[in-house]
């Protein structure tokens, strides 16, 4: 009788070890292939996941900000003759919303041929401290001159042509 039993005890065995090898083996797999997976803290602790307190949210908004950028100090200033542009074809060649240097036109930005590309300069009497960038050329014969591009032609008519203090930065 304890033949017979051991006989059947080892047939059970088998089968166990036979049916349960592939799901040892898919749990060790699963461990390594994803060692940093776990169950979440928040099952075993009584931190609250979801919405953030309104304290917390008024001291993000209301907290440090960033540091005011001081104004900048002009290296250079000069007086120039300044004129005013938008995208029209006959004030530009035939791809009037892009400028000479591959840019879209935008506000502060300023045409001329004395200041390389991405110098930036300031306009003190006439746009305080609004800051603009070299990103467009003129026709070869205004050498000491500068465009402003506006975006209505009805602004750029008005701006005309001024006599003004320039502060290279």
């Amino acid at each position: 009788m304890d033949n017979l039993f051991g006989k059947q005890l080892n047939k059970l065995a088998k089968k166990l070890k036979t049916s349960l090898k592939p799901v040892f083996l898919l749990v060790i797999i699963s461990v390594f292939s994803f060692p940093n997976a776990s169950i979440s803290k928040s099952i075993y602790t009584n931190k609250a996941i979801g919405p953030v307190s309104e304290v917390a949210i008024s001291a993000y908004y209301n907290g440090p900000t960033l540091p005011e950028i001081p104004k900048r100090e002009p290296r250079r200033t000069m007086y120039i003759v300044v004129t005013a542009y938008n995208s029209e074809v006959g004030q530009t060649d035939s791809t009037p919303f892009i400028t000479a240097f591959n840019t879209h036109v935008r506000d502060g930005i300023v045409a001329t041929n004395f200041l390389p590309k991405g110098t930036m300069v300031r306009f003190p009497d006439f746009s305080g401290d609004k800051e603009f960038v070299v990103e467009d050329r003129m026709n070869k014969r205004y050498y000491h001159h500068m465009d402003i591009w506006m975006e209505h032609k009805v602004d750029a008519v008005n701006f005309g042509s001024k006599f003004l203090k320039m502060e290279i930065l």
